[in-house]
């Protein structure tokens, strides 16, 4: 599938592991590149009652055309560093999709 992308991990039941680092409090929900091995997730929603992790998953189902259903917080609850779980669609879907924010 081309490159290895370091943000992008597949398991072995199809599903997709997204590492990101996410800066809560910003202007606008939006990508900005890569952040070491994470992509880098600016956030508007301050990261309050778990305000910024609903964020996290409703801007990726509508960045990627998917049901919010679709997508989990593997990791990182409490954290910058959240790994997002994605089940339904294909790794090389996923590239082309996330390729132009890095």
């Amino acid at each position: 599938m081309g490159t290895a992308v370091p943000y992008l991990t597949v398991q072995t039941d199809g599903s997709l592991l997204l590492r990101l680092h996410v800066q809560p409090r910003a202007a606008q929900n939006r990508i900005a590149g890569l952040q070491g091995e994470a992509l880098k997730l600016r956030l508007s929603a301050p990261p309050v009652d778990g305000k910024a992790n609903k964020a996290v998953l409703a801007y990726l189902a509508s960045l990627l055309s998917l049901p919010k259903s679709a997508l989990s917080l593997k990791s990182g609850q409490q954290s910058r560093q959240k790994t997002v779980r994605i089940t339904g669609a294909g790794e090389a879907l996923i590239r082309q999709i996330l390729a132009p924010y890095c």
